[in-house]
């Protein structure tokens, strides 16, 4: 092993469930100093009464928190209801939020273009069902996402 190649640093993935992953999420959410990207197409109420104390924090604190969501007139009712009700809080505080229309399904977060988090889990919604998310420290697989999906758009 040379000198150059003991330098490289490989990126450190770990996988988290819909029991394990809030507890990681809200100390990276914590630990955000400039941006925070959230994809997920459901917003509840209830996941939201967890979320919305810690996404308030880290705005107090400048950080900038840009939602991207389905649209919610894609929901049934009562989840369109929620949906609505926190797209108006998240506008009211200083959130971001892009509404995506045509079935939007992908659920990712992407933390100072630093940590990516990719999975199944709806990140705004999650309540019973069972998920996978996986924890990408490495800035190239979080800006390769960044630039995969072309939020150089919006941001």
């Amino acid at each position: 092993m040379n000198s150059e190649s003991s330098t490289l640093t490989l990126p450190v993935s770990t996988l988290y469930d819909e029991n394990t992953f809030y507890y990681k999420f809200t100390q990276d959410l914590l630990q955000a100093k400039i941006e925070v990207i959230i994809e997920s197409p459901f917003i509840s109420s209830k996941r939201m009464a967890y979320l919305r104390p810690v996404l308030s924090k880290i705005l107090k604190r400048g950080v900038k928190i840009y939602i991207f969501t389905r649209d919610p007139l894609e929901h049934e009712t009562q989840m369109a209801y929620q949906s609505e009700a926190e797209i108006s809080r998240f506008e009211r505080i200083g959130i971001q939020t892009f509404i995506c229309a045509g079935n939007h399904h992908r659920k990712l977060a992407i933390l100072d273009r630093e940590v990516l988090w990719e999975g199944s889990l709806n990140i705004l919604s999650q309540a019973h069902s069972r998920e996978v998310m996986r924890r990408i420290q490495g800035i190239e697989f979080a800006v390769g996402m960044f630039k995969f999906l072309n939020f150089k758009r919006f941001i």
